[in-house]
């Protein structure tokens, strides 16, 4: 069985190569951009696995795997990275990839997918696919203290400063500075306007 890794960190490819020999029998040709890789599948091929880092040089993400699989060879190709996303890895399978492996898979796991791509299965694992996303940060939520947050929370739900000071446990001109600073963050002049600018960004 004979793999090729293109990575551009060198220690990565190294390590990848001693894992898959020592562990799995396997020869590997190594390639450090995505021209390197090219040159090398006209060359030395065919390989019955080609892994593509995601970020190496001339790779531009999905681009370089879009033009490996259009090239007309059998070659099957995966990526491997480890910083893309789930999105990513499922945009990746779509295109054709046979499979996706994050940089963070162990050895022994490695091996058997690599192995597994190469005999003309696909591979992705479970617990990366269906891992939950990290929630992404919402604009405003970030310019604002919790504080704040909750008594923006009060003007959206059309509560007086009165009302939003006994739910908060707080007194009332405390409320009322949280209200300024909060109008002088998200740009509203009044709490009409903030209540809308919560809704619309849909805060709440």
């Amino acid at each position: 069985m004979k793999v090729l890794i293109a990575d551009d960190h060198e220690l990565v490819r190294d390590t990848l190569a001693m894992f898959l020999d020592i562990e799995g029998g396997i020869a590997s040709d190594l390639a450090g951009t995505f021209e390197e890789a090219t040159r090398k599948l006209d060359q030395d091929g065919p390989f019955d696995l080609v892994l593509l880092d995601f970020n190496m040089p001339g790779m531009n993400g999905l681009e370089g795997l879009k033009t490996a699989i259009a090239s007309g060879s059998d070659q099957r190709f995966a990526l491997i990275s480890g910083e893309a996303t789930r999105e990513i890895a499922e945009e990746a399978l779509e295109l054709g990839a046979a499979g996706f492996i994050p940089k963070s898979l162990p050895a022994k796991s490695l091996v058997n997918a690599v192995r597994f791509m190469a005999m003309g299965e696909r591979y992705a694992p479970v617990e990366f696919m269906t891992a939950e996303e990290p929630a992404k940060p919402h604009p405003i939520a970030d310019q604002l203290t919790k504080r704040e947050l909750q008594v923006l929370r009060g003007l959206t739900e059309g509560k007086t400063n009165k009302q939003i000071a006994r739910d908060l446990e707080v007194q009332e001109p405390t409320v009322k500075l949280h209200i300024k600073n909060t109008y002088r963050k998200i740009g509203a002049p009044n709490r009409t306007v903030a209540a809308l600018i919560a809704r619309e960004s849909g805060l709440f």
